[in-house]
């Protein structure tokens, strides 16, 4: 099999491409209706719904999934006994965080030093735009060979489980052969890599309460219980001296057996500091693919400007905790549940809300599938062979489709790279990761096609 028709059909779409990644990076379609508008949101997956349909897509749907967001569906039907594959993205996006600190608006996509920039250009509205190229470079040589089922979420960075439990309640819905998720990345860019492991996470916001109301520091300070100095205490309990994440019952001495992360090239990916340190102990690979992690999200608290000489009452944090394949994410969030209840200073009362929850995942990177998907990568990236890496993120529907359907492969890529900086300002997404991958995508679903008839 070759490549160039395919290549060729891609790098022609390119233009249109940005075009639509444009149109859809405008959506402000963060699934939070305390930071932007729900409207956004519906408005981004009426986009999604209206792309599909203009593929021909067939029973094109908005899902109003429970937790109050929509997913959109749709069917792109193959030849007659083919295998069917469901393609994933999820179209809602990470807050842009400081807008002032982005070199360009978050939510207009701009080019620059040879990127894409723009809120979800990369996770993951780009992949929805990858997925939309390799099936119009199918089409254009020779047709689809397979059956399509695209799922596009609506609440993925929320972690609030409305697809899950919306797939569990309706599980004929998404049923598939193969599954391909495209929210992950290469390793780095050119590198074609398949994401082995996620790990799982769990979100939780603790409370803690010391007074009846705030007090004058000067006149009570030194005696009185500050809610804040409590929680500061409380969240240091949460890692050792050298950064290693520390929650009472909770092991973190795992191994990562595979493709390594050199510390340097990771100090340079992380844009470290020059004499900061890194954090944690083992192998790069091993702290950040297979031990848990803990990170204080959010404080509130006073801020700088505008402060007051006062005793704070209460205080909040929110406490994300990654878990590691191997280990329940119900049990990390019991364990640091209860982590956090014995270890308040003083007496402090405390309450704690659990916000979001995800299992860890592993994929089975002996399947045929993945087979197909290394020649396809192959041809996509010449002279490169498929890596197979972890990923620390989390994608809580991997799990919720394994056991629903536990026959389907389940493939993971994307265009996450670490140039990307998803999640942080000044997200990108690489125009040359995008046409390739798409290429991959699409001599994938010839090659697996290819592979069943036999």
């Amino acid at each position: 099999m070759t490549a160039r028709p395919i290549s060729e059909t891609v790098a022609s779409l390119m233009p249109r491409a940005k075009a639509e990644l444009a149109e859809l990076v405008a959506f402000r379609s963060v699934a939070d209706p305390a930071q932007f508008p729900r409207s956004e949101c519906e408005a981004a997956a009426g986009w999604v719904a209206d792309a599909l349909r203009a593929e021909d897509f067939q029973d094109v749907a908005l899902l109003d999934t429970p937790d109050g967001t929509q997913s959109v569906y749709g069917c792109l039907p193959g030849p007659a006994g083919a295998p069917t594959v469901l393609l994933y993205a999820h179209y809602d996006v990470q807050p842009p965080l400081d807008e002032s600190a982005w070199l360009s608006p978050p939510f207009e996509l701009t080019e620059r030093d040879g990127r894409w920039f723009g809120r979800g250009a990369a996770d993951c509205k780009g992949g929805f735009i990858m997925h939309l190229l390799a099936l119009r470079a199918l089409k254009a040589n020779g047709g689809v060979p397979v059956t399509v089922k695209v799922i596009a979420e609506g609440s993925e960075e929320q972690g609030t489980s409305g697809l899950e439990e919306y797939a569990e309640a309706h599980p004929d819905l998404l049923t598939a052969d193969t599954i391909v998720i495209g929210d992950t990345g290469n390793f780095r860019v050119g590198l074609p890599t398949v994401t082995a492991t996620l790990r799982g996470m769990t979100m939780l916001r603790v409370q803690l309460d010391t007074l009846a109301g705030n007090l004058h520091s000067g006149q009570f300070g030194g005696a009185a219980p500050d809610a804040l100095a409590a929680m500061i205490q409380l969240l240091a309990t949460l890692r050792a001296e050298d950064g290693t994440t520390t929650v009472d019952g909770l092991t973190g001495d795992a191994r990562w057996d595979g493709l390594q992360y050199p510390e340097e090239d990771f100090r340079a990916d992380a844009k470290v500091l020059d004499g900061v340190g890194l954090i944690g102990s083992g192998t790069v690979a091993d702290r950040i693919w297979a031990r848990p992690a803990v990170t204080v999200v959010g404080i509130d608290c006073p801020p700088v400007v505008g402060a007051t000489p006062s005793l704070q009452a209460s205080a909040r944090a929110q406490v994300s905790l990654r878990v590691p394949p191997g280990q329940d994410a119900a049990e990390a969030t019991r364990l640091l549940t209860a982590h956090l209840e014995s270890h308040a200073p003083w007496g402090a009362r405390v309450s704690v809300e659990q916000v979001g929850q995800g299992q860890p995942f592993r994929a089975d990177v002996t399947s045929p599938a993945y087979t197909s998907m290394a020649e396809a990568m192959r041809l996509a990236y010449p002279g490169e062979e498929m890596q197979t890496s972890g990923m620390g993120g989390s994608i809580p529907l991997c799990n919720t489709l394994a056991g629903l359907y536990p026959e389907a492969e389940i493939l993971l890529i994307g265009l996450s790279e670490p140039e990307a900086q998803i999640h942080a300002v000044n997200e990108s997404v690489s125009p040359e990761e995008l046409e390739r991958l798409s290429v991959a995508e699409a001599l994938f679903l010839r090659t697996y096609a290819e592979s069943k008839k036999g």
